[in-house]
């Protein structure tokens, strides 16, 4: 007598027609996931054609196992089992919570990509699935555009808190220190650069070190279950914390004011987030800090430490502007060929790429950086909800965040109607009103931690 599951299998008489439902339906998230040939392949890796169905039915919010089981016509026990093994090898999210289990569909990223390679495995064919992930992110820019389109993004630069003027009149808030963020986490857990780690398959990662990414809060607590972080105690991770400050690795963070999920400890080279910036020029793939480099050009020596650790390309040496505004024909310049010619030029900063990370600021031994508060201060989402909702309404996704159970009737039919208003020039002016969108958006987190509870 046959499962309930091998009814289900024996129902998926076209495979790849599973594949082809799960991008769509991972394309419909928030951060998007573009049609590739390379990306099938990496689906087809990572999931079996039964996973697939399961994986595209599944909630992007979290939902309680006997809820899932229902919908999707299993015995709890049988899903549940199921969903357990998934979450193993980092292609779901699950939890508990009071007593009840539940689960949620996770996106490409932050999710089933950082989650595969956040651990050494044996499991999989890493290198062909290394140079798959590689061609999807990274040899076109569908993917990248696809995730960070809009103004609102899923990481943010911390700051070098030993960068800080200590006399500057800006108040430094404790979402902008790393130290702060990983004493208020209370529990921690480190485990492997997801962007480093797949660089080592393909013989292309730098010498950074590898196990200095930290999952935060009740995530941490989650991932360790499953084997996909390490917990350690605070004073380890602020050692290695300390440790990629010495690796002159830039600091990012979760995009919010609360609650923060991870802090990555990253390299120009490896990360995705900064390839976005230094491959396709998405200049804001990673949301600066409220800070930027400056340079006091009479200490600067024009040694181009700066320039060669700053992770986003922000930097050069060329002639500063006190030298650019000599009149014509003024000589400022030292006799002796070479020497005339280095000290003709100091570091200069591109504000608009600058991530106000402070690395810079680590790697000059002339004292002749230090970091200024920017003018405006930059807009940080209070919670997850908040960044995923003000996401969803600047990629024309609000539609699909707001109902996320296409093969519902009902939710097909309401999405239609939200994704035609979303669309439409009255909104999108509405929503460019901050006033209007705070109000819309207050309304919508509000509904959301409703039914979340206090899970994030």
């Amino acid at each position: 007598m046959q499962t309930a599951s091998e009814n289900a299998m024996a129902h998926i008489v076209n495979p790849q027609k599973e594949y082809r439902l799960l991008q769509q339906r991972l394309d419909r998230n928030v951060s998007g996931a573009p049609d590739s040939p390379a990306f099938m392949k990496i689906l087809e890796m990572l999931f079996t054609p039964e996973e697939a169905n399961i994986m595209r039915r599944l909630p992007s919010k979290p939902t309680r196992m006997d809820i899932l089981a229902q919908k999707l016509g299993m015995p709890e026990n049988e899903l549940a089992d199921k969903l357990t093994e998934m979450a193993r090898r980092g292609l779901v999210f699950d939890f508990e919570r009071k007593g009840r289990r539940y689960c949620s569909q996770v996106p490409v990223v932050i999710g089933f990509f950082e989650f595969t390679y956040m651990r050494t495995r044996e499991d999989l064919p890493m290198t062909e699935l290394s140079r798959l992930f590689t061609e999807y992110m990274e040899r076109e820019d569908k993917f990248a555009r696809a995730v960070f389109k809009g103004e609102t993004q899923m990481g943010r630069s911390l700051v070098r808190e030993e960068a800080l003027p200590e006399d500057d009149h800006t108040e430094i808030l404790d979402y902008e220190r790393a130290s702060r963020i990983i004493k208020d986490a209370g529990t921690v857990g480190v485990s492997l650069c997801a962007c480093r780690h797949k660089k080592s398959h393909l013989g292309e990662a730098c010498d950074a070190p590898m196990e200095v990414c930290m999952t935060l809060g009740k995530s941490a607590a989650i991932m360790a279950k499953h084997g996909l972080t390490r917990l350690i105690a605070p004073d380890e991770a602020m050692k290695v914390l300390d440790q990629c400050k010495a690796a002159n690795l830039a600091q990012t963070g979760d995009n919010v004011k609360r609650k923060l999920t991870y802090i990555c400890n990253c390299c120009g080279c490896c990360c995705g987030m900064m390839q976005a910036i230094r491959m396709f020029d998405i200049r804001n793939a990673i949301v600066t800090s409220n800070w930027v480099m400056q340079v006091d050009e009479e200490k600067c020596r024009a040694c181009g430490k700066c320039v060669k650790v700053c992770p986003a390309r922000a930097i050069d040496l060329a002639a500063p502007k006190s030298r650019i505004a000599l009149p014509p024909g003024a000589d400022s310049e030292p006799s002796n060929g070479e020497e005339a010619g280095k000290s003709a030029r100091k570091a200069c900063v591109d504000e608009t790429l600058c991530l106000g990370c402070g690395v810079c600021y680590s790697s000059c031994k002339f004292g002749a950086i230090s970091m200024r508060s920017r003018p405006q201060r930059v807009h940080t989402p209070e919670t997850l909800f908040d960044q995923m909702i003000s996401m969803a309404i600047e990629r024309g996704k609000l539609s699909n965040l707001l109902f996320d159970e296409p093969e519902k009737l009902s939710h097909r039919a309401l999405g239609r109607i939200v994704s035609v208003v979303e669309k439409s020039p009255p909104f999108k002016a509405a929503m460019a009103v901050k006033p209007l969108k705070s109000a819309f958006m207050n309304a919508l987190v509000s509904g959301a931690k409703k039914a979340t509870g206090d899970l994030f």
